[in-house]
């Protein structure tokens, strides 16, 4: 049978296989939920047909995840750091096991010693101290600057999901928002040390410790519950509000979100509250204690989600 995928949200194409990674077991999900619905996932204009993870860009992507998240698993970084995992397995102090992956990650990628990644006082662009800590502190201070260019390219490369916004609508490729978009991400990667690896390493780490013990923000399901503050229409065309008088939305391929509504409605017209899989959580302020302080934030990956109006 042939495999298609809708173009647009809400479109209902040709029969599907039934193989199709996102609409594979859709009509029994969740109760209350239209298969239809459950299938609409992002257009295909905004995702890339692979990436290097170990579910397909349009699955991950799709309504059904919301529902039913999965574990995310990044190509080779477990494989790769299990001593790290390992030692951690054994501590039960969150700020030990913080402390133990700062070490890790300055040894590891040699953060501490600039000249062993081939810098030196005659080259012309140093950028040694861009590291991971500061890829996060410049999003937290402003998600559009060249740090946010940086980790929404990430996103695009090891999860498939394409930016939509920076600064402004990004358009698809070959259009002149794009290739700004690229440059800057790509000046931003520029001549760091495996800048896109500390990333994938991150990630790991935050879902370690997400699902260690439940512990950020204090919530032991599947999902955290985390609010946005929005501006304009953001909900997906052709998709009706569900009985529970949500809507379905598409967010960027990396967002800001808050555990406090309060702080949310600082950012946007409108607050809008979203069950976030903790899968799709890339990091938190809070993660590394004592340096990563902020307003309640998590860095969560795109896709389309349920959100219910608050304010």
């Amino acid at each position: 049978m042939k495999e298609n995928t809708p173009d647009t949200p809400g479109s209902s194409g040709d029969a599907l296989c039934d193989k199709t990674p996102t609409f594979c077991r859709a009509d029994n999900i969740h109760v209350g939920i239209p298969a239809r619905l459950a299938r609409l996932t992002i257009p295909a204009a905004g995702r890339r047909p692979l990436n290097r993870a170990n579910l397909p860009p349009e699955a991950l992507a799709s309504f059904a995840f919301q529902l039913a998240p999965c574990a995310l698993e990044l190509d080779g970084v477990l494989p790769l750091h299990r001593p790290l995992f390992d030692r951690l397995a054994g501590l039960n102090q969150a700020p030990a096991r913080a402390q133990l992956f700062r070490t890790y990650m300055n040894a590891h990628f040699q953060l501490d010693n600039p000249g062993a990644l081939g810098f030196s006082a005659s080259a012309r662009i140093d950028r040694s101290r861009l590291d991971y800590l500061r890829l996060l502190r410049g999003w937290l201070f402003n998600a559009e600057s060249r740090e946010g260019a940086i980790l929404k390219a990430w996103v695009e490369s090891r999860f498939g999901l394409l930016t939509r916004f920076h600064r402004g609508p990004v358009g698809d490729s070959g259009t002149a928002s794009r290739i700004a978009f690229e440059r800057e991400a790509g000046a931003g990667l520029y001549t760091t040390g495996a800048l896109e690896a500390q990333i994938d390493l991150l990630y790991a780490w935050s879902q370690h410790e997400l699902a260690r013990h439940g512990d950020a923000p204090g919530q032991s399901t599947p999902h955290l519950t985390l609010y946005r503050g929005l501006s304009g229409a953001r909900t997906l065309p052709g998709a009706p509000a569900l009985e529970d008088g949500r809507h379905l939305i598409e967010l960027n391929n990396l967002s800001s979100f808050s555990a406090s509504r309060e702080r949310a409605d600082e950012f946007g017209d409108v607050v809008v509250s979203c069950a976030i899989p903790r899968e799709k959580i890339l990091a938190f302020t809070g993660l590394l204690p004592g340096l990563l302080q902020g307003e309640e934030e998590f860095l969560v990956i795109g896709g389309v989600v349920a959100a219910r109006r608050e304010c």
